[in-house]
């Protein structure tokens, strides 16, 4: 596996995980048992602001380097 290739990995690892902070902030990711869903929905409320700025811009910019590298590696 190349340099290239393993950075590309980690680009799109990081592209989910803002994917997955963003849905999560703005209440459309729920799980677990009940208890569990509450306590996630306090945090979600006490944070959702910065975790959905957050969430977004790294969903952005890694999608932008995910393409970028795409482009690159294909052409």
């Amino acid at each position: 596996m190349t340099a290239s290739t393993i950075g590309l990995i980690v680009e799109i690892l990081l592209f989910g995980l803002g994917l997955y902070l963003y849905l999560f902030a703005r209440g459309l990711i729920s799980f677990g048992t009940p208890e569990a869903r509450q306590r996630a929905e306090a945090f979600r409320k006490d944070n959702a602001t910065w975790m959905r700025l957050l969430g977004l811009a790294l969903a952005a910019i890694m999608g932008l380097n995910v393409f970028f590298h795409l482009r690159e590696m294909l052409g």
